[in-house]
């Protein structure tokens, strides 16, 4: 015997999540980014925007606190939002000062290696990159450390210029990686190695 409850399943809830924070709208004020999250869900769906903060509903919100409750708040708020778009300025600074440097390093006397570093600020996943590279040039690449102790990719070959050609046409894992940004380096090895 089965009951009636049991027959029809259990259909999953749909979720409305904000495009700002990826926070559910009613938890966007635990976010950094309040006032852009509240103009997307006033433009996007005007009658969750009137539930969560026409001014009936603050009110009601703010009538159990009290009045230094309500002014601390709201000072809290603003200061979230102002440390959260310096951060944003300040990686967005760092990422346009950021360098990709590619060099071509003598490995004997015939034989070159390339090494490209500086990838990692413009969010390329460097495994992902080097078997790029491995396949597009054949050749053996890999993720090491330089003597900096920045992760670096080094492919065999002397491949620096297309290299270059392949990040300045922005293919594959190097679409975030602006061509101004890419500084090719000659190193050659010393007599005495």
């Amino acid at each position: 015997m089965v009951s009636e409850s049991q027959s029809e399943p259990i259909q999953p809830i749909q979720v409305l999540y904000c495009q700002v924070c990826t926070f559910p709208p009613e938890y966007c004020e635990f976010g950094s980014s309040l006032t852009r999250c509240k103009e997307w869900l006033k433009e996007s769906h005007p009658a969750l925007y009137d539930k969560y903060y026409s001014s009936e509903a603050l009110q009601s919100k703010l009538g159990t606190l009290s009045l230094e409750a309500q002014a601390k708040l709201e000072k809290d708020t603003a200061e979230k939002e102002a440390k959260a778009e310096k951060k944003a300025d300040a990686a967005l600074k760092k990422k346009m000062a950021s360098q990709v440097s590619i060099k071509r390093m003598e490995r004997n006397k015939r034989k070159f290696v390339t090494a490209i570093h500086g990838l990692e600020a413009f969010d390329v996943e460097l495994k992902k990159a080097s078997k790029f590279l491995a396949q597009k040039f054949a050749t053996g690449a890999s993720v090491t450390k330089n003597a900096q102790g920045q992760d670096e990719i080094v492919v065999q070959g002397d491949v620096a210029e297309d290299v270059l050609e392949l990040i300045e046409s922005a293919t594959g894992v190097f679409k975030s990686v602006p061509s101004a940004n890419v500084v090719i380096v000659e190193e050659k090895k010393k007599k005495g190695e």
